[in-house]
């Protein structure tokens, strides 16, 4: 193989990364979708087993979702008995979303299908790789932020 130089390197690397990853997302997409259930019930789900209780408007900034399309994805796991709003105990002005014993139960049953999907679509590389490649992303993402 030729040299390339470094625009046109710069340009492979960029689609190789893009087509991987659309297709490791679209694995993960399909496997959420299995479970009859949308993305942005399963991120919200995800969030709130993992991290607890969020009011309204933090769960629509950490996971980048409009308030008004988050407050719809709340009102419709809140209808499926997912989901509960309970006051907000240091700022009664608020409401944090609660994960109902029913939605803690179907997400201890999803999670970890969802975790071996990501662990099959990143079988292909050792765990050195990964680490590697985590490292490399990082400082990938952090020098484009600096671009700004």
């Amino acid at each position: 193989m030729q040299d390339q130089d470094s625009s046109e390197l710069d340009l492979r690397l960029f689609r190789v990364w893009r087509n991987a990853s659309k297709a490791v997302i679209e694995n993960i997409g399909k496997d959420i979708e299995s479970h009859k259930i949308s993305a942005e019930n399963f991120i919200t789900l995800e969030l709130l087993f993992n991290k607890g209780p969020h009011p309204v408007q933090k769960i629509s900034e950490k996971l980048a979702i409009p308030s008004g399309s988050i407050t719809y994805v709340v009102n419709k796991l809140e209808q499926k008995g997912l989901v509960e709003r309970k006051p907000n105990p240091t700022d009664r002005r608020t409401f944090d979303v609660h994960l109902t014993e029913e939605g803690r139960a179907l997400f201890a049953e999803l999670f970890p299908k969802h975790v071996e999907t990501i662990s099959q679509n990143f079988a292909f590389i050792s765990n050195q790789e990964k680490e590697q490649l985590i490292e490399l992303l990082k400082k990938i993402g952090l020098g484009s932020q600096n671009l700004k």
